[in-house]
């Protein structure tokens, strides 16, 4: 299930670090022996992928694999509390997600997944690829009519969306062959123009300034058009760490730079997520001293 887990943060209070550089972490009480990850915030609350319980509170098994979910909580006091499983639509036969996303207005939700029975494409194709799916949310019902995404071929996979401030430019990671716009890595960043009514451009290729021969994921734009990912290309501090890249003035990225320990680690590093009117956020970690797969910390940038 490892390929699954990539997250994102939140905090806690005393147990923090500081290192002659611009970053004080520190990690949340909502953390245990439960993977957290891929967190996206939406207004005043914070949405996460992890293993859903049963009544009991056991990690509930489909298939006799832990069942992923898509956790909703509120943000109070720098802690992420009153956690519960979102509700989708039982008719969707949606058992396991990999990443969440609400759209700009909150009115559509965007999943990683793959093909199941009800949608799985005509002829061959890998199961185990993953495909970006959007759905609409019925009173009755939760989340529900989800359709894949028009752009995603289902010889390759597609997932981790975020989109601009502005909703009309829609980022992912994918791992499409073939032509002037395929990844060179095992998974590229790719963005796509947003037409509205689930029409979107021909997916782009962001380029060897911001993608490796490596593995590029879970993209994010903060308000001020900075890109952050993680990536486990060379030359890092060990595993995926988290890079960063600001928007010319032209559209374009500048060449990426990897961000300082502490919020790189020896191990995988992912889910960077900031509020760049305050300087603070969140990201995903398993590194040494934590309490589950993935945990999620929260961050204060000191410049």
């Amino acid at each position: 299930m490892k390929c699954l887990y990539f997250l994102f943060s939140f905090l806690i209070m005393p147990f923090a670090f500081s290192q002659e550089d611009s970053y004080v972490i520190s990690e949340l009480k909502i953390n245990d022996e439960r993977p957290h990850f891929s967190l996206n915030y939406h207004k005043n609350k914070v949405y996460y992928i992890s293993y859903l319980l049963n009544k009991s509170g056991k990690i509930k098994t489909v298939s006799g694999n832990p069942s992923l979910t898509i956790f909703e909580a509120q943000i109070i006091d720098g802690e992420i509390v009153n956690e519960a499983p979102i509700v989708l639509d039982s008719e969707t036969n949606i058992t396991n997600v990999s990443s969440v996303l609400l759209s700009p207005e909150g009115t559509n939700l965007y999943i990683t997944v793959t093909y199941n029975n009800k949608n799985k494409p005509k002829g061959e194709f890998n199961v185990e690829n993953f495909h970006i799916e959007v759905g609409e949310f019925v009173t009755g019902k939760g989340w529900t009519n989800f359709k894949v995404l028009p752009f995603c071929d289902p010889r390759y996979s597609y997932g981790h969306p975020t989109f601009s401030k502005d909703g009309k430019t829609l980022y992912f990671i994918a791992n499409i062959r073939g032509g002037s716009e395929a990844a060179k890595g095992a998974s590229d960043i790719f963005k796509v123009d947003v037409l509205g009514n689930n029409i979107y451009g021909e997916p782009k290729n962001l380029g060897t300034k911001i993608n490796s021969f490596s593995k590029e994921m879970y993209p994010f734009i903060s308000d001020d058009n900075t890109l952050y990912f993680a990536s486990n290309r060379p030359n890092g501090f060990g595993g995926f760490d988290i890079y960063k890249s600001k928007m010319n003035i032209d559209g374009n990225f500048d060449k990426a730079q990897k961000l300082p320990e502490p919020i790189n680690s020896k191990q995988d590093d992912l889910s960077f997520v900031i509020d760049s009117k305050n300087g603070t956020g969140f990201f995903s970690s398993k590194r040494s001293g934590g309490k589950g797969e993935d945990d999620i910390y929260y961050f204060i940038s000191t410049e």
